[in-house]
């Protein structure tokens, strides 16, 4: 009977990281053995699978595009083989790792997360705090909570919100600026890092989405909301981000027309990987509380109070 695995184990792992990582170092370093020794894996499975696997070019190597479209199913099979050894040791059950962006770490994830702490005490939850998309098939790595349009290569994704966007500013702000009817003579906050449109929102309040407008400039999110907050001027901000501020008074909504884009806040993991107990708890625990946040529920003695 023939292998089901004409290739090592070994060599497959070593075709996943460079595949993944484009470099031979990375599967070098994460197999324990040298470059020199990778290198031979890969001309070995060749050989033995009769066909090359990836193309030599002066910027490195290049998986083709037979290997391009099997390499989300051979990242979520090493997942899934380091998710069973875990589970069968009991390895990393009480740590839940989480990668995220800055805003939503910043805005509204860390003033929550006592709440799941509090539910389950057995689980602890690890933020990785970065704007970067890190691979979630890293053993390191439970899931992510991601902005964007959902569509990313080799993930799975569930919708959790922050769809709707809207102008908010500083009361302080408002008072100086009481007509905000010439959007065009306002300041106006602008974080380079944004997906939310400002044509969009514009065309959808009644004004020229063509409009000119002008103000402090940010290149980090988390400093562009405290510039709203500051007074520095009216920020284009998604209402699940900013509704514990406005909740407590230090934002407002001059124009209380929130817009429904394409992007939004979703819960992300590697494709084919297992849901384990854990993540299962923290899905359960976004989809109760993200609903509940857009309320003001922080601020609120409990889910009932008005």
């Amino acid at each position: 009977m023939s292998s089901p695995f004409p290739i090592p184990l070994n060599a497959l792992r070593a075709i996943e990281i460079v595949a993944r990582a484009g470099a031979l170092a990375p599967a070098a370093e994460e197999l324990g053995v040298t470059v020199g020794a990778v290198s031979q894996h890969l001309r070995r499975a060749e050989e033995r699978l009769g066909m090359e696997l990836f193309a030599r070019t002066p910027q490195g190597l290049k998986p083709v595009p037979e290997l391009v479209d099997i390499l989300p199913q051979l990242s979520a099979g090493f997942a899934s083989l380091r998710d069973g050894l875990a589970t069968l040791t009991g390895a990393h059950e009480g740590v839940l790792n989480v990668t995220v962006g800055s805003v939503f770490a910043s805005r509204w994830l860390i003033w929550r997360v006592n709440k799941f702490s509090s539910r389950h005490p057995g689980l602890e939850v690890r933020l990785t705090v970065t704007g970067a998309m890190l691979d979630l098939t890293r053993p390191d790595l439970d899931c992510g909570l991601r902005f964007g349009d959902g569509n990313w290569q080799g993930v799975s994704v569930s919708l959790i919100g922050g769809q709707d966007f809207q102008p908010v500013c500083a009361p302080e702000f408002l008072r100086r600026h009481p007509d905000m009817s010439d959007l065009g003579k306002i300041p106006v906050i602008a974080d380079q890092t944004s997906m939310l449109d400002w044509p969009l929102w514009l065309g959808a309040a009644g004004y020229d989405p063509k409009l000119k407008l002008s103000g402090p400039v940010y290149s980090d999110a988390s400093l562009a909301f405290d510039a709203a907050i500051s007074g520095q001027g009216i920020l284009l901000a998604a209402d699940m981000m900013s509704a514990d501020a406005v909740c407590d008074g230090r934002l407002v909504r001059p124009f209380e027309k929130p817009v429904k884009g394409g992007h939004g806040y979703y819960l992300a993991t590697a494709r084919g990987r297992r849901e384990s107990k854990k993540l299962k708890l923290f899905r359960d625990w976004l989809a109760e509380e993200v609903p509940a946040s857009a309320r003001g529920y922080l601020f609120q003695s409990s889910p009932d109070a008005s």
